[in-house]
């Protein structure tokens, strides 16, 4: 298939009544759809709680880890003092060595793929750059890439879905890499840790694995999965590349607009302290609901024409990064990611050519919607 299937699952219950009760291996969640809902539902931690180990992610992460990821599952005051040990690192990208980094970076890996025949995006192109770019921000050397590639799209699943084994890999590596920034401390984001203090005491070796299994889950899949649309959707549109080559200042409103269309996070989790209505869907206290960050970015109260992917589009006020306390703290890394591969295809390559793909889809019971592509072979012509 050429075309991301932009096909909204969640579209009837949306308009109809708001929320869709949706089945996730057995558990009951309510998922929040409408733009308006999941915006104010982000920014209301005392009905909707970020405070519940493993069970942000959907499904939950008990059989693959076996610690908190932080700060993304605390709740303020707790989750504005985590996040500020770390945010230095994350404000990297804003940077401009940080942005030529990255410039260098893409467009080497563009020049080895120019002329070079068909490239198959996912293992040879996404992938590898994701990791290479992590060992930037994370100020790793990038030979530590090659360890991170090996793992696949995923941290934690594989074929079957979660695999314990796969958790277990990446436990052992951040366990390894702490003790290796104890003994000999660096400038990289696992020595920080080791230096980090929480409200005047020392991180616990629980809250640095916290930290740093976030960071190697959190932005892995879904920059993969957005790599991969752009370069799908250029080579299914070189019209778009041809714009993007006469008006250079649509490579921000692209970006922006990829990343909507993307939505690679479909849904998260939280968990209702006390029982809640949705719509006049009864939530007991304990119970999970789901902010749907994918069904609020295709709201047509808000955005005109919403299953269509135009780089020229004016407002576009999405979701794709989440909304209020947490919103992604690895925004401003994806962002640079996208502007900067956009930017180099307009400029380096003459053409793109989608030789094969086969989609990856996201399927439960209640809903079926593409997050990525099994594989994509795309050739990339000077």
């Amino acid at each position: 298939m050429a075309e991301w299937d932009a096909s909204d699952p969640f579209a009837d219950a949306r308009r109809e009544s708001g929320v869709l009760a949706a089945d996730f291996l057995g558990e009951q969640i309510p998922l929040i759809l409408r733009y308006k809902d999941v915006r104010a539902a982000a920014g209301d931690y005392g009905t909707y709680s970020s405070d519940s180990p493993y069970r942000v992610p959907i499904p939950s992460e008990e059989r693959v880890r076996n610690v908190r990821q932080l700060p993304i599952e605390v709740d303020p005051p707790e989750h504005t003092d985590y996040r500020a040990i770390v945010k230095p690192f994350f404000a990297a990208p804003k940077r401009p060595e940080m942005m030529e980094q990255v410039e260098a970076l893409i467009g080497a890996m563009l020049d080895d793929v120019l002329d070079a025949g068909p490239v198959e995006i996912i293992s040879d192109f996404a992938l590898p750059l994701q990791s290479r770019a992590l060992t930037l921000l994370l100020g790793m050397p990038m030979e530590a890439a090659d360890e991170w590639i090996s793992w696949g799209q995923h941290v934690f699943s594989g074929p079957e879905g979660h695999s314990e084994e796969k958790g277990s890999v990446l436990d052992r590596y951040l366990h390894e890499q702490f003790d290796r920034a104890e003994a000999d401390p660096g400038d990289d984001f696992f020595s920080a840790l080791t230096k980090a203090e929480f409200r005047g005491r020392a991180l616990t070796r629980d809250e640095m694995v916290g930290f740093a299994n976030l960071a190697f889950a959190g932005g892995r899949d879904t920059v993969i999965a957005t790599v991969s649309l752009t370069i799908a959707h250029l080579a299914s549109h070189p019209e778009d590349i041809d714009r993007l080559r006469e008006n250079p200042l649509l490579v921000r409103s692209a970006a922006e607009e990829i990343v909507r269309i993307a939505s690679p996070l479909t849904i998260i989790g939280r968990t209702c302290p006390h029982a809640t209505d949705i719509h006049g869907v009864h939530v007991d206290a304990g119970q999970r609901a789901a902010i749907c960050w994918a069904s609020a970015n295709r709201d047509e109260s808000v955005f005109d024409d919403p299953e269509k992917l135009d780089i020229d589009r004016k407002r576009n006020p999405h979701v794709a990064f989440g909304a209020g306390t947490h919103t992604c703290l690895g925004a401003s890394h994806a962002r640079l990611i996208l502007r900067t591969l956009v930017n180099l295809i307009s400029r380096k390559v003459g053409s793109l050519t989608l030789i094969d793909s086969e989609a990856k889809y996201e399927e439960w019971p209640h809903y079926k919607r593409q997050t990525g592509y099994e594989y994509l072979k795309v050739r990339f012509d000077s």
